[in-house]
């Protein structure tokens, strides 16, 4: 079995399910007392305070560098940023280790794909919904992407960094995720993806109509499509 990196801590609410989950989809696997190999490095949130402008995303760039590096020394197989919007710099980072970074993007894009899906809407930071960096690895695959309109973008951001990421949970926002979920599949969107690792704490798929795509769950379980391949 590989052993996995992962940089958590963004939030350590969400960090919690990817150790969750990885675990358990370990042990079904393999069964008896078997649980996966992880390292990992829980960042303090506080410190990572990403900037609202996209370009000057250079320290957070170089923390996360020197987190992978101390991973992959330590004898990771693979990194796992354990968040959507980190991403933004992950090719930068996979450019200077010698171990793969699993994309949580990319492994989303296949998901979708497989399901014949090529419009979805998608939520997350506005960093996540914004930038290209999500929205280019789904293209790749001819999936098009829908994001709310400016003012729920405001809202969603808001509510992750106020709301979800200090483990709160209200109905109202809920309701209010609900409604914009509800206004993306009326412009067409076939599914929706839950590009932020906290908001699946929030939406379930039993409280809305429209197909989601959990960005934790499916980056979780790549992972542990990585620990237990083998080579030939």
């Amino acid at each position: 079995m590989k052993t996995l990196g992962l940089i958590g801590g963004t939030s350590w609410v969400s960090t919690v399910d990817y150790y969750r989950i990885i675990n358990q989809r370990i042990n079904e696997r393999l069964g008896g007392l078997n649980s996966a190999k992880i390292l990992l490095y829980s960042m303090n949130f506080e410190e990572f305070k990403p900037s609202a402008d996209a370009n000057e995303w250079g320290q957070i760039a170089d923390n996360l560098l020197s987190i992978a590096k101390r991973l992959e020394n330590s004898g990771a197989d693979c990194i796992l940023l354990c968040a959507n919007t980190p991403h933004m710099v992950a090719d930068s980072i996979q450019q200077n280790i010698h171990i793969p970074l699993i994309h949580i993007a990319e492994e989303t894009a296949k998901v979708i794909a497989k399901q014949k899906i090529t419009k979805v809407g998608l939520l997350g930071t506005k960093f996540t919904m914004e930038q290209p960096f999500f929205k280019e690895r789904l293209s790749k695959y001819n999936i098009m992407t829908l994001i709310p309109v400016e003012a729920e973008r405001d809202f969603i951001h808001s509510s992750i960094f106020n709301e979800l990421g200090k483990g709160i949970f209200k109905n109202e926002t809920k309701k209010k995720y609900l409604d914009i979920i509800e206004n993306l599949r009326n412009e067409g969107a076939q599914g929706i993806i839950l590009g932020c690792t906290e908001i699946p704490l929030l939406i379930k798929q039993e409280d809305c109509k429209a197909k989601l795509f959990d960005t934790t769950i499916i980056h979780a379980e790549s992972a542990v499509e990585f620990a237990l391949e083998t080579t030939s």
